[in-house]
């Protein structure tokens, strides 16, 4: 089980999933209203920053929209790749699992670049910048690929050994 290569790959899914929990998906910053606009897993935020950014003390959330399911999202994924490393004898579920966790992967990154683009037409002067939240889904799908291609490479591998016998 852990001595796969496909193994590591499989639980550096779940950690970048996890870490978009952690990370910002997005933010803006604009100077003219003193306001800053922060998104993540779980939450839009409007910031009035009452004219410090260092000072989060006098800050003021002026509007906030739930986004829970983009959380809820990357939980599902996160638990999948580690439901997945635990079916090793089964390599037919795991890919199977695989082809789940990139469905997964790909709905999280589609509602994050819908929410973007609601934000950045709510507020046009300015351009926000996308975070780490982000491209950490791009990421742990580049991982899902690789962790598949190496359980289809055992699959492949016990086939021939079972046409040997």
């Amino acid at each position: 089980m852990i001595q796969r290569v496909q193994t590591i790959f499989l639980l550096a899914i779940s950690v970048c999933m996890g870490m978009v929990l952690a990370y910002y998906i997005w933010g803006e910053l604009i100077p003219d209203e003193n306001r800053v606009i922060s998104f993540s897993a779980f939450s839009m935020e409007v910031i009035d920053t009452n004219g410090t950014l260092d000072d989060v003390s006098d800050d003021t959330v002026v509007d906030s929209k739930s986004t829970w399911y983009i959380g809820v999202l990357a939980i599902l994924s996160a638990l999948t790749a580690i439901f997945s490393v635990f079916q090793f004898k089964n390599r037919l579920t795991q890919m199977k699992l695989g082809a789940l966790n990139s469905l997964f992967m790909v709905a999280v990154l589609a509602t994050s670049y819908i929410h973007i683009n609601q934000f950045e037409k709510l507020f046009p002067a300015t351009v926000g910048q996308t975070q780490l939240g982000f491209f950490l889904p791009v990421a742990a799908m580049l991982l899902n690929m690789i962790a598949n291609r190496f359980i289809r490479k055992d699959e492949k591998l016990v086939k021939s050994v079972d046409r040997i016998r």
